[in-house]
């Protein structure tokens, strides 16, 4: 039990958006062929936390995915994290 919360405990200068920024930021790279282009943009506040992935426009359709399933599947993900560091999380893409 001493393993999970040493894993969980933050570093002092870690905010929680931070972990969930890391996790958008290696599934979006691992989908994009122009990785030196996607960049992230987090913005935190007292509703919760904005992450806007920014990426070259020819891989931002394959950010969003058809239908949108990829992009769900990314924010699903983002928030299932933050639940668990304890902040609301949203994904924008700005292709």
């Amino acid at each position: 039990m001493a393993d999970t919360e040493s894993q969980d405990a933050q570093l002092p200068d870690e905010m929680p958006s931070d972990r969930v920024a890391d996790l958008v930021e290696l599934v979006v790279c691992g989908l994009v062929d122009d990785i030196d282009a996607v960049s992230l943009d987090v913005t935190d506040a007292m509703e919760g936390t904005l992450i806007e992935v920014t990426c070259a426009p020819d891989d931002a359709g394959k950010v969003i995915g058809r239908r949108g399933r990829t992009i769900k599947a990314i924010r699903t993900l983002a928030r299932a994290l933050g639940a668990r560091v304890g902040t609301a999380v949203d994904v924008e893409v700005l292709g």
